[in-house]
């Protein structure tokens, strides 16, 4: 009898070992890094089945049980970050608290509201056309004090971390928060000394942001612009156009490309375009904010091609240094073109 009471003993510890090494030992197979996405809506047997297919879990006897002892029967949406060691009764607990991993979402630079929605459906749980509906919807913007033109100025070059599950409205609540914490009193004061608005800074910021990569010129830059806004003199900033063309892969602007009907042809037009053309960076804004005073009206690519700018007051000036850099374009298009192998 006491042999019989010591192997049922025995017995027991086995089975209690051997369920407590199912429920918190390694279960999950995955590389590091990887993670589950639960979809809104999804049921754990969803889940369960997505686990299998992607053979993160060998079997499911486990996880089911598991699921009824923790009353998991309602999965919270979200991206979890599944490790490589984790224990069932570890995913089922994550799982059921919601404890997701955020998405950081990085704003470089977009030149279109349809960019931003691209890059925001392929990291989030709405898609594209989910962002771009927010994007283009009146009322939904009017709230924020912005229209399909000027909205994307609210877009501030931070990185943003939110639930995979957030909705384009909690997305751009966030980044409408970072836009409001931008415009301190401070520079919404500058702002005022130059007769702009925030939306009009931004703007004026976008176009440098696009004419220049060169960090140390955006203040003159930025100076022959407001100095051609105050004086009633249209822009003729060349990004305005291939913004209005949606060409941004155009090397020259030409006269035909001047001809472009849109207000944002700043050739045709006097004044700042409707909304920015992209989304500058803070570099450009304070630019736009910090602006020397200067006489510069005119600015034109260095022939050396070195990324510079010769800047002028007269347009005489201009005009010899727009011929010297027209001439070194030509010179170098003349030499890319004898340097391409012939067609047989």
């Amino acid at each position: 009898m006491k042999k019989f009471l010591l192997i049922i003993l025995a017995l027991a510890l086995f089975g209690g070992g051997f369920a407590a090494w199912k429920f918190f030992g390694q279960a999950i197979n995955t590389s590091q890094g990887e993670f589950l996405y639960v979809p809104t809506g999804a049921a754990p047997k969803q889940l369960r089945d997505s686990l299998l297919a992607r053979k993160h879990l060998s079997g499911t006897y486990w996880f089911d049980l598991t699921a009824r002892i923790l009353k998991f029967d309602n999965a919270r949406p979200g991206r979890y970050r599944l490790k490589e060691g984790m224990s069932v009764f570890q995913l089922v607990r994550m799982l059921r608290s919601g404890r997701q991993e955020p998405v950081n979402f990085v704003i470089t630079r977009f030149r279109t509201r349809e960019d931003f929605a691209r890059r925001a459906g392929r990291q989030f749980e709405f898609d594209s056309l989910q962002m771009i509906s927010f994007l283009n919807n009146r009322d939904s913007l009017a709230r924020y004090g912005f229209d399909t033109s000027t909205v994307i100025a609210a877009l501030m070059p931070y990185t943003y971390s939110l639930n995979w599950n957030s909705t384009p409205r909690q997305l751009f609540d966030r980044c409408y928060a970072a836009y409001t914490r931008f415009w301190t009193a401070e520079r919404k004061s500058k702002a005022d000394s130059l007769g702009l608005s925030p939306v009009e800074v931004v703007t004026i910021a976008s176009i440098i942001e696009e004419e220049t990569n060169f960090g140390p010129e955006k203040p003159n830059m930025a100076s022959v612009y407001l100095n051609r806004v105050r004086k009633g003199m249209p822009l003729q900033a060349d990004p305005t156009l291939k913004f209005a063309l949606r060409d941004f892969s155009l090397r020259r602007i030409l006269n035909v490309h001047k001809g472009a009907v849109s207000p944002y042809n700043t050739y045709m037009h006097k004044g700042i375009p409707p909304g920015p053309i992209c989304t500058p960076s803070v570099e450009s804004i304070e630019a736009v904010l910090n602006a020397p005073q200067t006489e510069y009206l005119y600015f034109v690519a260095s022939s050396n091609f070195d990324g510079s700018h010769i800047f002028t007051t007269s347009y005489e000036d201009h005009l010899k240094y727009a011929t010297e850099y027209q001439q070194a374009l030509n010179r170098r298009w003349d030499s890319l073109s004898r340097s391409k192998p012939q067609q047989p």
